[in-house]
């Protein structure tokens, strides 16, 4: 699947990632992922995708993303669109597929092995496209969630298919390793 002397990239859509890893019941320890898959090749890039919302004071995805800047991950983000439906619903939307697609594009002469943590069925063409340059294209994704997170087209173009379960004990996260959450001090003046 891996061949050593292979230079790879990695394209990570991480809401889609969060949802399957979640659906799994487990969390992603991103330097392990990292780790992991400098372990298969030499590991010249690894892209993360992520929307965010810009009204909000703190965003819960914000030491994430700080934390994967600063230790290898090229972070990419653009703000949440927010928009109401026909019905008058409240609705967001933060798609960063483009954003994926076109990195992935400008990268894959560089590389020989292309590794997309997505399972989502748009994909399926940058598989065909990455492939036609003569690189490989693998799909991190699950089969084993309810309803599966991979489309079948994406499964089906791909080189390669790894079950995300599969991948667990290597770049899970070991809950115990979770720092506990110092409880918060209220001081009261009398």
């Amino acid at each position: 699947m891996f061949d050593p002397r292979e230079k790879i990239a990695l394209f990570i859509d991480g809401a889609n990632l969060y949802s399957a890893a979640r659906s799994l019941g487990f969390d992603i320890d991103y330097k392990r992922l990292l780790t992991e898959f400098g372990k298969k090749g030499y590991l010249l890039r690894a892209y993360y995708y992520t929307a965010l919302a810009e009204d909000q004071e703190f965003s819960t995805l914000r030491p994430l993303i700080d934390w994967l800047d600063y230790n290898g991950y090229s972070v990419v983000t653009k703000p949440l669109k927010e928009f109401y439906d026909q019905s008058g619903r409240r609705k967001v939307k933060g798609n960063m597929d483009i954003e994926l697609v076109i990195d992935a594009m400008e990268l894959a002469d560089q590389v020989d092995h292309v590794v997309l943590f997505s399972g989502d069925g748009d994909f399926r063409r940058l598989a065909e496209a990455v492939q036609r340059k003569g690189k490989k294209f693998s799909v991190v994704s699950s089969l084993q969630t309810q309803p599966p997170m991979i489309a079948d087209d994406l499964r089906r173009q791909a080189d390669n298919f790894i079950e995300l379960n599969d991948l667990q004990a290597m770049i899970g996260r070991d809950p115990s390793e979770r720092q506990a959450r110092p409880e918060r001090v209220v001081h009261v003046s009398t």
